[in-house]
């Protein structure tokens, strides 16, 4: 790989090295920062190389073992390699690797599940400990020492801030016609001292286009020439496209009661099938000029940038499968101008999801009859991924939807439950739910009025009896306290029931 068209600043052409060679500057104990967000533009080598390293070191009897900090998931040779090799103690704000979720539940790796636009403050505040070491991704490096992001942004800024040391991988894969696709916010600050981000259309411009670096912290610079992850898409199944299209007619219905305009308000979708049939819906839907203020561009966006009907999307990072990366790197000149990718503090940011008006459509694991939303763990233990976008989203949008399946494995578990497992949206920031059997909108309801409409149009016909029998007897058990009735000795009976006879 010839690296002069890639690095051209004189200084960091000197730091050219091996990615054999840029590990060796990661220790036992220390903590690391990496780029990527849904698989996307995570270091191609490097975490590798240091996997290997610390495998040797184990076989020799040596402790190795490292804090891992990221934008959001990454990808099996990250994650998953350095799981596999019992290489971390610490991750955080998110993963999606099954090797590394199995390490997480049985407690060997220690897992800060957080809200995705808390984490480049909360390592600002000190709150994680110092960082050693940040390994980023980026598509060139310019003479005067700027970077050029590639496929994502996610924390880069933050870690290129703050870390000791600094490690480049400079991807070839990564189209150089990226520069110019980016803003990076360099206005934050430190509370007593932060202003308003002045910013009041998905599209405005409020920073840079480059990361910026200082060269005396870059150690190492490699070269790589490696896809993103590029997951497939399933298609979506009957089930997405039922909850698909109760959303998009509900999207409809706020429209003629003039509570959205004809173009909607700024759109965010969170990962997966459900989110991609809503893509699918609104695609053949009447609404124009429609934009986008979120955190992953998957398919269905590209989808609706290339049939005109989405203007614009601001995000921090794409999530495309093979055929979207392929569509993309085709023609990037083709859509420049109408994505932006920023850093996740500001896709994802509270103040400007609430001000833009943000419509949010999220997944869930369950949801109780009275609103509450579980969306990371399984029988309230186990976690899945982490919280990611969601909160932050949800709690500030104009509009929220979460959505799901009204049954799991095969129908033996409820998605609507008497009570959830775990809780990481309560009531009061849950507007809408949505499962194949119907949607139920929550907005200025009390706790029993959501239970009667959540369970009528949300729960499988196989569980509503139960669950409208579940609140009339926790009504009638305490006539002083009905305002939000539970069975405190049934409440997640449900659960038990499953854990002990595979069924609910």
């Amino acid at each position: 790989m010839a690296h002069a068209d890639r690095i051209t600043c004189p200084v960091l052409a000197t730091r050219v090295t091996t990615a054999e060679e840029a590990a060796r500057h990661v220790e036992h104990g220390m903590s690391v920062g990496i780029s990527g967000f849904t698989g996307a533009g995570h270091p191609k080598a490097v975490p590798g190389a240091l996997a290997d390293r610390i495998a040797v070191a184990h076989a020799r009897g040596e402790e190795f073992r490292i804090g891992l900090w990221s934008g959001a998931s990454t990808a099996p040779e990250v994650d998953g390699r350095l799981a596999e090799v019992h290489g971390l103690d610490k991750r955080l704000p998110y993963n999606g690797d099954p090797t590394l979720r199995r390490l997480i539940n049985t407690g060997e790796v220690d897992y800060v599940d957080a809200h995705l636009s808390h984490t480049a403050q909360q390592a600002w505040f000190g709150f994680y400990g110092p960082l050693d070491v940040a390994v980023v991704e980026v598509a060139a490096v310019l003479p005067n020492g700027l970077l050029v992001p590639g496929s994502s942004v996610g924390n880069n800024k933050a870690w290129l801030e703050r870390a000791e040391k600094v490690v480049l991988e400079v991807n070839h894969w990564q189209p150089r016609d990226l520069e110019g696709f980016h803003d990076v916010y360099y206005g934050t600050a430190l509370p007593p001292h932060r202003l308003p981000i002045q910013m009041t259309h998905p599209m405005q411009r409020i920073g840079d286009p480059y990361l910026r670096v200082d060269p005396a912290k870059v150690v190492a610079v490699v070269e790589t020439n490696a896809p993103d992850r590029n997951s497939p898409l399933s298609p979506p199944d009957d089930a997405s496209r039922d909850m698909a299209g109760f959303l998009v007619d509900f999207l409809r219905h706020e429209v003629a009661a003039g509570r959205m305009p004809p173009s909607l308000l700024p759109l965010q979708s969170g990962v997966g099938n459900v989110a991609n049939a809503v893509m699918e819906g609104l695609l053949t839907a009447e609404f124009e000029g429609m934009t986008a203020f979120t955190e992953v561009i998957q398919d269905g966006l590209l989808d609706l940038l290339d049939a005109g009907k989405l203007d614009a999307v601001s995000a921090t990072s794409f999530g495309l499968s093979e055929d979207g990366a392929r569509r993309f790197l085709a023609d990037p000149g083709h859509y420049k101008g109408r994505i932006l990718l920023r850093s996740q503090e500001i896709s994802n940011h509270p103040e400007l999801v609430r001000r833009l008006g943000v419509v949010a459509i999220n997944g869930m694991i369950e949801a109780d009859v009275y609103g509450n939303v579980n969306s990371t763990h399984v029988m309230g233990s186990a976690i899945m991924n982490g919280i990611g976008g969601s909160g932050d989203f949800a709690r500030n949008a104009y509009l929220n939807f979460f959505v799901s399946p009204s049954t799991a494995k095969g129908g033996s578990i409820s998605s609507i439950v008497p009570m959830v497992s775990h809780v990481d949206h309560t009531e009061h920031d849950v507007h809408v739910l949505v499962t194949e059997r119907g949607l139920a909108d929550l907005r200025g309801l009390s706790p029993t009025d959501r239970a009667d409409r959540i369970i009528e149009h949300c729960a499988h016909p196989d569980y509503a009896d139960r669950l409208r029998d579940y609140v009339d007897r926790a009504k009638a058990a305490r006539p002083e306290a009905r305002h939000t009735p539970h069975l405190l000795e049934e409440a997640l009976g449900w659960h038990l029931a499953f854990l002990r006879d595979g069924r609910m």
